[in-house]
Parts: structure tokens; C-alpha cells; sequence
């Protein structure tokens, strides 16, 4: 199967849809979206559903995924800001300000990256490169590699690639199965092997 950009955005805004239980095509509205969030098993599974406040952008506006006792306050704090700006502070103070109210915080915020087909090339790494699977993470549940692996959801960690000089692993990108469509990819280098284009 030959992948496009367009293929890999339409998959990830499919499931950005399930996870927050709303329309693909909510993501790419002018105006903001506020729906209430449930349960579903199609979501990414280290979600915790369903959401007191989960607010998504692809960059046209944002789908906010809530409770029924966070509507008010997240339709209100979207709609007063660019959206660009919802995600920065001060402004998101002031949002956290409102949710503590309610015995809420602010809590993970994290940046997602697809990949554009016409950038990708073959690099060089200087170190020679492994396949590994599952039968090989056992002792690699370590802080060191906490990007690459996830000890607290090993069922999903199915794939990696190590970066050895020698017999000693100096970088893993270690794949988990997150949802049917998707998986995640995170990376790990030794300090001392960093900024030599192993990631």
C-alpha cells in the first residue's frame, strides 16, 4: 500500500475523531467545537475516558472533548482567544484558574508530528542497526529508554529498532500499538551519543 499525505492525515483525523467523539471533519471547521466526551474502544488505549477537558487542533480551530461540568468553562476559554494562543500561557492560566475551581488542573499537553512523505530520505547512522520485537524489551524497562518504551503498557511495545556501538545499545525507537490505525513512535538516545543523527 502506497501512502500519501493526504492518506496519513484523513487516518490520523479519523482517530484524533474516535478519541475525542466527535466528526473528522470537526478538525477542520473555522469555528470551534465543543462536544462531551465518552467511553469508546476504538480510542488510543492509554487514554483515560471519558475527558474532563481535551482540547485538539490540526491548526483551523479546535475540538474540545469535555465533561458536562467543564462545557461552560472550555467553550468559553476557546472562544476567547486565537486558537494558536489557547496553548500557550498566560492564556492557558487562565484556564487552569476556571478548572480549579471545579478541582481540576492542567495537567498533559503533548505535540503529535505526521509525517510528510516528500521530506523523508535515508539517513546514515554511524552505529549499526537492529530490528527488535518484543522478546527483546524485557531488560530494556529502564528510565534511560522511558521514551521508547512504556513499562506501564509493555502489551503494546511490538517493535524497535536499536542502535548498537558494539554490543552496547546507544539509541531505541521502539513502536507501541496505540490503536487499530496508529502507532506511536518514541525515541531515546544516550546523552553521550547524542547530535550524531542516530535518532
Amino acid at each position: 500500500m502506497n501512502l500519501t499525505n493526504k492518506d496519513i492525515l484523513e487516518t490520523a483525523l479519523r482517530q484524533s475523531a474516535i478519541d475525542a467523539g466527535c466528526n473528522k471533519d470537526d478538525f477542520l471547521c473555522d469555528n470551534n467545537v465543543i462536544v462531551i466526551s465518552e467511553n469508546n474502544n476504538g480510542a488510543r488505549k492509554y487514554l483515560e475516558l471519558p475527558f474532563e477537558c481535551h482540547m485538539i487542533s490540526y491548526g483551523n480551530n479546535i475540538v474540545a472533548s469535555v465533561s458536562e461540568n467543564c462545557r461552560g468553562i472550555v467553550s468559553d476559554y476557546v472562544n476567547s482567544f486565537k486558537t494558536e494562543h489557547c496553548f500557550e500561557t498566560p492564556n492557558m492560566h487562565v484556564l487552569n484558574d476556571k478548572l480549579e475551581e471545579k478541582g481540576l488542573r492542567i495537567c498533559f499537553m503533548a505535540e503529535y508530528f505526521l509525517p510528510d512523505l516528500n521530506c523523508l530520505k535515508i539517513l546514515d547512522c554511524p552505529y549499526e542497526l537492529k530490528l527488535l520485537d518484543k522478546n527483546d524489551f524485557s531488560e530494556l524497562y529502564t528510565e534511560q529508554w522511558s521514551n521508547a518504551l512504556c513499562e506501564k503498557r509493555k502489551e503494546l511495545d511490538i517493535l524497535g529498532v536499536g542502535a548498537y556501538d558494539g554490543n552496547k545499545l546507544v539509541g531505541l525507537a521502539g513502536c507501541s500499538a496505540d490503536c487499530e490505525s496508529m502507532w506511536q513512535i518514541g525515541i531515546d538516545v544516550l546523552p553521550e551519543y547524542r547530535r550524531q543523527g542516530i535518532a
